[in-house]
């Protein structure tokens, strides 16, 4: 039985995936020391370098609300009224728009105060809050739900809401690793308790589930310290799928930095397994078809960017996938969407046994050292 480094591909709702591969690789008697992912892939790795098993993920990504809906689909939640600051208000796009539309014959007192108004009373528009959140944060969705849900799931192991990274691997002895991108300085950054020893491993995950244009950008706050020694401070993080959506490269062949930021490799490096969502591959039993909506009829920009900004991060990982292809297992997930969180009933349950049935063909295949 191998002592496994496994990387998790980026994908939204199609993370679900991972659930049925991962019970595959605890039936074969696998473990893991390492754990790297990106976006949905940091969420598995996150809970499997808590300690979370099959079992245990399963019954997770099968977790339903009060009301009885998938409790994926309360990590698209609209911003509140509550959320914008009078200062980000006053100061929006639209406070300046609504200022140069100069009404004729109308005093400018008036009419600065019909403006504020308008503005606030727009802003009582669940969608219009999503227009206004989409300009001025960068994504129609909040996110603070998946925060939440995260912090829970820690708990769960006894870890704490705002568990760190370093406090993660002391706790547990496993070695997180989560893939985010930071838009200010350019630079794909990777969490762990080496690079990013106070961030809160809730926050550092939802960092690398920012779809760009989906959920908000995430301002880095001053108390999570720095990455690797620099100051990070109001830099804007978001998805680490804009850099790399499948960060296999950091193991598979490591340079000296690279080495630095993973720490040196417990295990054979012929024990990496990644595991990699493929849209060309059919679900048995489901239509061949996309599924976009994933719930957001009415939402239509919403699918548009999340079609466009998917196609932009596979693209980043082809290569090293091309070399390192004996490594991975393909994941069928034709047909299924990014953003599609509601998935229940046989889609869900065919879903993951997809995931289960690729993960055991994949080790019949494979020679761990």
């Amino acid at each position: 039985m191998a002592e496994l480094d496994l990387v998790f591909e980026g994908g939204g709702a199609k993370g679900t995936a991972f659930v049925g591969a991962l019970q595959a690789l605890e039936e074969a008697g696998h473990s893991s020391y390492r754990q790297i992912g990106t976006s949905a892939g940091a969420i598995a790795a996150m809970l499997t370098a808590a300690g979370y098993k099959a079992a245990e993920l399963l019954q997770a990504v099968t977790e339903r609300t009060a009301d009885g809906k998938p409790i994926f689909t309360t990590f698209l939640d609209p911003p509140e009224r509550r959320d914008f600051s009078s200062a980000e208000i006053e100061g929006s796009v639209t406070g300046e728009l609504l200022r140069d539309a100069n009404l004729p014959g109308v005093p400018e007192w008036l009419e600065q105060r019909l403006d504020r108004t308008l503005l606030h009373g727009l802003l009582n528009s669940r969608r219009y809050r999503q227009l206004f959140s989409f300009v001025e944060k960068g994504g129609f969705f909040e996110g603070a739900a998946l925060v939440d849900w995260i912090g829970k799931r820690l708990s769960e192991k006894g870890l704490g809401r705002h568990v760190t990274f370093i406090e993660l691997a002391r706790a547990t002895g496993s070695d997180l690793n989560v893939v985010a991108s930071d838009v200010d300085d350019m630079e794909m950054l990777v969490f762990n308790q080496r690079t990013t020893p106070d961030l809160p491993v809730a926050w550092g995950v939802r960092m690398s589930m920012g779809i760009p244009f989906v959920w908000q950008e995430i301002a880095w706050r001053k108390e999570w310290g720095r990455y690797r020694g620099r100051p990070k401070t109001g830099n804007l993080v978001v998805d680490g799928g804009v850099l790399s959506n499948f960060p296999l490269r950091l193991i598979a062949e490591p340079d000296t930095d690279d080495r630095e930021l993973m720490g040196e490799p417990k295990t054979n490096r012929k024990d990496n397994l990644g595991l990699l969502i493929d849209d060309d591959q059919p679900v048995r039993g489901q239509p061949a078809q996309p599924n976009h909506s994933g719930g957001l009829k009415g939402l239509r920009t919403v699918e548009r960017i999340a079609r466009v900004v998917g196609s932009m991060m596979k693209a980043a990982d082809t290569e090293v996938l091309l070399r390192y292809d004996h490594h991975v297992c393909r994941i069928p997930a034709q047909g299924y969407g990014t953003l599609e969180f509601d998935l229940e009933g046989s889609r869900l349950e065919d879903f993951i046994e997809g995931g289960r049935a690729a993960m055991r063909r994949h080790l019949e295949q494979r020679q761990f050292a």
